[in-house]
């Protein structure tokens, strides 16, 4: 398994949260609980968290390959609900 961890500033964490466990609700198994949202998709799961003062995003993918291309889909996503303040400065580290 491959792990990658980006904790993002952003006032607004829980409403995109939210806002894209709601869009991927209709096609993808998701739990969205107390600050939480849980996405999981064929080959890898995004853990979502959000406080205050930012959003965090954790992704555990089948392989490195498949890690490098949920990055890039959660983030395009998140950027989408979040156009006034897009492009979220995403900074993967591995976890």
């Amino acid at each position: 398994m491959a792990k990658t961890i980006a904790v993002v500033p952003t006032e607004s964490g829980w409403k995109y949260v939210q806002q894209l466990c709601k869009h991927w609700a209709h096609k993808l198994e998701v739990d969205l609980g107390d600050q939480k949202g849980v996405v999981k998709f064929a080959e890898a799961t995004a853990v979502m968290t959000s406080d205050a003062k930012a959003l965090t995003v954790e992704i555990e993918a089948s392989s490195a390959d498949v890690l490098e291309r949920m990055k890039a889909v959660v983030s395009s996503h998140l950027d989408r609900f979040a156009f006034r303040e897009a492009p979220l400065p995403f900074e993967w580290k591995a976890a």
